[in-house]
């Protein structure tokens, strides 16, 4: 996993097992079950316990990624028609007695053939929600590795900008299908996310970049590790 800002490295886990540290990540992933759908902010339960919200463009492979960390095939629907998700999911991690973090799935933007009303609805539904939801913790923003950041990721960023830049909101930024990129191609799209985020990294920021691939497993188990250390805290290793 790359980052853009000049920061030490993560936490290491006792012993040096990464490996068996991931395997412990997606097991705590893998316990991420249904609990509620909104269509409007206000529809959302309260909470206390820490939100982790997924965002991206249709057919970024958003649901595909979810479905993939907490190795379930449609606990996130991954529709045939980008676009088609037009709620808030919300998902509970851990013990089923004693959850210990929310996922949120976000509706994908930018999909040509929804109409505009629905459009600016969600919009503003997604704008409501970075600015304010109170126990959002991080982001995963999907991006199309072959594509990068489009208009719409960045206007998306503009509503969460102030709280990722001062470090109350961590972000990762996973670019996805990285299998169809060569390794050069590659590093050329991790280099070109990192400028453009750059505006965003500050001294209290908490920003990683990380190539994923659902096909070939590539940064599945490092985002598992980031998932769980940001609900964890600093320092605390996975699970």
């Amino acid at each position: 996993m790359t980052d853009p800002s000049p920061a030490s490295p993560p936490a290491a886990v006792p012993g040096g097992d990464e490996g068996a540290a991931a395997k412990l990540a997606m097991a705590w992933t893998h316990t991420a079950r249904f609990l509620t759908t909104a269509s409007k902010l206000s529809e959302l339960p309260v909470s206390e316990l820490p939100e982790i919200a997924f965002v991206g463009r249709s057919n970024a492979g958003k649901s595909t990624a979810i479905n993939v960390l907490t190795q379930q095939k449609r606990l996130a629907f991954a529709s045939k028609t980008p676009g088609r998700t037009q709620h808030i999911n919300l998902f509970e991690v851990g013990p089923r007695l004693a959850p210990d973090a929310l996922f949120a799935d976000l509706p994908g933007y930018g999909y040509a053939a929804v109409e505009r009303s629905k459009k600016l609805r969600w919009q503003q539904v997604m704008a409501e929600y970075l600015e304010v939801r109170r126990n959002l913790r991080a982001i995963v923003v999907l991006l199309d590795s072959r594509l990068g950041f489009t208009e719409l990721d960045l206007n998306l960023l503009d509503f969460v900008g102030a709280r990722i830049g001062g470090g109350s909101v961590k972000m990762l930024v996973l670019l996805t299908k990285a299998d169809k990129l060569g390794r050069r191609a590659l590093d050329d799209a991790l280099a070109g996310t990192q400028s453009t985020l750059a505006p965003l990294i500050g001294e209290s920021a908490d920003v990683g970049v990380a190539p994923f691939s659902a096909l070939s497993r590539q940064g599945v188990d490092d985002a598992a590790l980031w998932l769980h250390r940001t609900v964890a805290g600093p320092g605390v290793p996975a699970p």
